[in-house]
């Protein structure tokens, strides 16, 4: 008896929503007696042709059922299943956890490359670093200690180590990070549209609907006045077989595959506002101590 093991994940969401349906039950149970192509599959279950072959793709694409050329009178596409049962593991052991994953916590200032336009600026928990509004601080060497950097408009990029080992390929990125939109002082109703790309694939964009403050972050100094941007929201951009998901919900269908995670020795990620954005209200990312979040832009990759 061959069985799917599914731990907690996206990958096992996919699978039960693929399930949570009567007619692809029917269509398992069915091949779980033979194998059978979509004309055979419509007529036992009394649907129409189009109705089986949508839910047959569904089964497909969660690798639950297998569907190959085989001759016959001609040639015809056969379904078969993949396994005899799903278990699913609620419990994802510590060591596990550790074995199969490294994070990768990035300081805000340690940008690779960058393109800035005012108004902008980079703050240390202490200080600005260099003169605000002016790009060119953002090539000060102090900038490693930033800890809030602001741009109306433009990017950083980030490159990160590879560390999947060789001959491995890793199952799920996650890049998260605190941002906010950019706007004079503060701003309730402000938006901008914030792009995340991951070795120069666009992977998806979030519309901050506000540049926040007027009331202090958690970890934001108190020489900081309250009437600048103070914190921001934790977002997180994740990858996987099954497409691009932000804070959990898909939002695309470029998958892991598509990012040639094995290709470099790094991993570049961007976060900025692109030059045809629908809202471009720029963007503040903030560090390890300053906004809401104890951290900086965070690389989770699961092997």
């Amino acid at each position: 008896m061959k069985t799917k093991h599914l731990a907690a994940n996206k990958e096992s969401l996919a699978v039960l929503k693929a399930v949570a349906n009567k007619h692809r039950l029917d269509i398992l149970r069915l091949l779980s007696v033979q194998p059978y192509n979509v004309n055979e599959l419509a007529d036992k279950l009394n649907l129409p042709f189009s109705t089986t072959a949508t839910n047959v793709k569904k089964l497909e694409e969660v690798n639950l059922i297998s569907t190959e050329l085989v001759p016959g009178r001609g040639t015809q596409k056969v379904s078969a299943k993949n396994y005899d049962r799903i278990l699913l593991d609620l419990f994802i052991h510590e060591e596990e956890r550790f074995e199969n994953q490294y994070v990768i916590d990035m300081p805000i200032g340690e940008y690779f490359d960058c393109y800035v336009q005012p108004n902008c600026g980079l703050v240390n928990y202490k200080s600005y670093i260099g003169i605000q509004d002016d790009p060119r601080s953002f090539y000060n060497i102090d900038r490693r200690n930033a800890q809030l950097l602001f741009m109306r408009h433009g990017f950083v990029e980030y490159r990160y180590q590879n560390q999947i080992p060789d001959g491995k390929k890793a199952e799920e990125i996650e890049v998260s990070a605190e941002l906010c939109s950019e706007a004079p002082n503060h701003k309730e109703d402000w938006p901008s549209d914030i792009t995340i790309w991951i070795n120069d694939h666009e992977i998806g964009t979030w519309t901050s609907p506000s540049d926040f403050g007027g009331e202090r972050g958690l970890l934001t100094p108190a020489w900081w006045n309250t009437n600048f941007s103070q914190y921001g929201m934790l977002k997180r951009w994740s990858a996987t077989k099954f497409g691009i998901f932000l804070d959990d919900v898909k939002i695309s269908s470029l998958s892991i595959e598509d990012l040639e995670l094995e290709k470099h020795p790094f991993i570049s990620v961007k976060i900025g506002v692109k030059d045809n954005a629908v809202n471009k209200g720029g963007f503040n990312l903030f560090g390890n101590r300053f906004g809401n979040y104890e951290q900086g832009i965070k690389l989770k990759v699961s092997i």
